[in-house]
């Protein structure tokens, strides 16, 4: 099996060669890039299972950086690393795409640990063949497969993973109660402030795209979940 690669993007010098080593050192192949400019273009060159960036960085900051790559691929996970602690930047953060954040100074162990649950949990997606995969939603057709949504005689359009995981889950419990804790706990992998306001931009998002059809609704149970209603 081929060794897993890693595009880590990292303006300090000697904290990105430590990094890459202890990486390089747990069997990854990892690429190290001094910026922004630099890690879109290597990336773009080159074929990688995971993104790591650093968020300050000169010519091009690593929100930017992942909204570029987000452009071409949107499924690679992608971890920023930061020395900002402010609520909004973490959002921010989650909003253009981030599947983890870690605040500096951390423990690489923990870096670790997230990157190889985030391979493992790749491959499993990967190799799983989901059975049901094909929902109507009033008007609507979701086929998470190919994370299509079509209305009607409408073009579909394409859904992100986490829109499309997130519409899934609404179908499987349509009109009944999706708990909020197993969305995030399926979808972002974690239950905490920061991961809670992610999916509400994704509630929200869904909702926009659903609007063509008046007997849909996506509901808002406080503090318990959402329920995809179906009327009539």
């Amino acid at each position: 099996m081929r060794k897993k690669r890693i595009l880590l993007v990292e303006d300090d010098p000697n904290f990105g060669i430590v990094l890459k080593d202890y990486l390089s050192l747990s069997n990854y192949l990892v690429t190290l890039a001094k910026d922004g400019v630099e890690g879109l273009i290597v990336f773009k060159n080159n074929d990688f299972d995971l993104c790591i960036l650093d968020v300050m960085m000169p010519r091009k900051d690593g929100f930017t950086l992942a909204q570029d790559i987000r452009k071409s691929n949107k499924e690679i996970p992608i971890v920023f690393l930061t020395a900002k602690t402010m609520k909004e930047d973490i959002l921010r953060g989650y909003q253009v795409g981030a599947d983890d954040y870690l605040n500096k100074p951390f423990d690489s162990e923990v870096l670790l640990h997230k990157i190889n649950a985030m391979m493992l949990r790749k491959v499993k997606e990967n190799d799983a063949e989901e059975e049901l995969f094909e929902f109507k939603i009033g008007g609507f057709h979701l086929n998470s497969k190919l994370r299509q949504l079509s209305y009607e005689k409408e073009e579909p359009i394409k859904l992100s993973p986490k829109e499309n995981k997130l519409l899934k889950l609404l179908s499987i419990y349509k009109n009944d109660l999706m708990p909020r804790e197993l969305a995030l706990t399926k979808i972002w992998r974690d239950d905490n402030y920061f991961t809670s306001r992610s999916m509400d931009v994704y509630i929200a998002k869904l909702r926009k795209y659903l609007k063509k059809d008046p007997k849909v609704e996506i509901i808002n149970i406080h503090g318990e979940g959402f329920r995809l209603l179906i009327k009539g």
